[in-house]
């Protein structure tokens, strides 16, 4: 397991939020010949939502080296002999130049392109929009290798073959996680889980930080299950699907009652358990394990187990299904968690489970459903800052259309 460190390693804080892989070098071959490869840089540029040869690019500009790379192999190479410690001052800088928010500091960014060819970062958490220092080389190598737009990614469908290229594209944001559902999958969903969640057990300690927030006493725990219960049974009442379903044995209770117990036998395993259940393909397994899987520290659980939500969700009918787990999940289970709903909905979105189209109209249109219609506002007004996102990357798109 590769050790963990803050993206900002100034900041000297153990439950800093915003963490990667230390970057790792190996030096290969001899004389003329001899070139530093970075093994890990994939990794490293999925938690700073770069893609790989921007980092990789950059190093190359300020060493004045030569550098190749090749998503579809993972091979990342910077010419010369460079020891680790002073390629990971080099990432700093990078870091700072091209993924903190000016403003803020926080590396929730993402790069835009303007009409103007300026290359801005874009902050999700504070909204500031800052410049790069467009005199840097690597703002040349960005305006000919332009970042995708998290934007203009749309949901897959589960015949799509996804290959190692696009799955480290999009901003070096995760895997879609699509492909055949069937048992032969599971190999490769492990793998894309490995990917997604490699730091998860090295940052076990500092997630333990947020456990206050989870009440694990046996009372708590037997209301948690007892409030578990009657959200399953509200899935099966409003879910429409098989009228055999219903009653306190039906699979999704089953399912929801097993996630529960086990949220940390990984995303693999609770598959494999919809399997065994019969449901992996049912719109309604994907609201149950909205319920199940997540606590009050959902935003740190959530990379774990997206891989697997985007593995499950392949129709418009399993996006609305998702959305109404959430809807229920911060309504009514963590009322305290409605204003985290952008973010929530961020991290599905980028991760290409929900699409523009069908958590737009989610958002504008009130429904009781899944719960009341007063919680449905509420939900839905959080959601605002989200949705507003969506309409201005939008124009931006329309801008550089109309431009070109």
């Amino acid at each position: 397991m590769a050790t963990i460190v803050n993206i900002r390693r100034d900041v000297d804080d153990k439950f800093y939020r915003y963490r990667m892989p230390l970057l790792m070098t190996k030096i290969e071959g001899k004389g003329n010949g001899i070139k530093t490869v970075i093994p890990n840089m994939s990794d490293v540029a999925r938690a700073l939502s770069r893609p790989p040869s921007y980092p990789t690019k950059f190093f190359g500009c300020e060493l004045g080296a030569q550098t190749s790379f090749d998503e579809k192999t993972d091979r990342f190479i910077v010419n010369g002999a460079h020891d680790a410690t002073k390629l990971r001052e080099l990432l700093d800088t990078f870091i700072d130049k091209f993924v903190l928010c000016r403003a803020c500091k926080n590396p929730e960014t993402n790069l835009i392109i303007t009409k103007n060819d300026d290359i801005i970062r874009d902050c999700k958490a504070c909204g500031e929009r800052s410049g790069v220092d467009m005199r840097h080389k690597l703002t040349t190598f960005i305006l000919k290798n332009p970042p995708k737009n998290p934007k203009k990614s749309k949901k897959k469908t589960a015949s799509d073959t996804p290959t190692p290229n696009n799955e480290a594209e999009a901003n070096g944001g995760a895997a879609s996680g699509d492909g055949d559902v069937g048992a032969e999958s599971d190999d490769e969903l492990t793998r894309r889980i490995k990917a997604e969640a490699a730091h998860l057990d090295a940052d076990a300690a500092a997630i333990k930080d947020e456990d206050w927030s989870v009440d694990t006493s046996e009372a708590a725990v037997k209301a948690r299950m007892q409030a578990l219960e009657g959200s399953m049974a509200n899935v099966v009442i409003n879910g429409g699907e098989d009228d055999s379903d219903e009653g306190a044995d039906n699979p999704y209770s089953q399912l929801g009652s097993w996630a529960t117990e086990n949220r940390d036998s990984g995303a693999v395993q609770v598959y494999k358990k919809a399997q065994e259940l019969g449901i992996e393909k049912k719109h309604k397994a994907v609201q149950v394990l909205v319920l199940s899987l997540f606590t009050a520290n959902i935003l740190t659980e959530l990379p774990s187990y997206i891989p697997l939500f985007a593995k499950m969700v392949t129709s418009e009918k399993h996006q609305k299904s998702l959305l109404g787990g959430i809807e229920r999940f911060v309504g009514v289970e963590y009322p305290d968690l409605i204003p985290v709903v952008p973010k929530i909905l961020m991290e599905f979105y980028q991760a290409d489970v929900i699409e523009e189209e069908v958590v737009t109209q989610w958002g504008t249109h009130v429904s009781k459903k899944y719960v009341d219609k007063e919680i449905s506002k509420k939900v839905r007004k959080a959601s605002e800052p989200f949705l507003k996102w969506l309409e201005e990357a939008e124009d931006d798109d329309s801008d550089e259309d109309d431009d070109k």
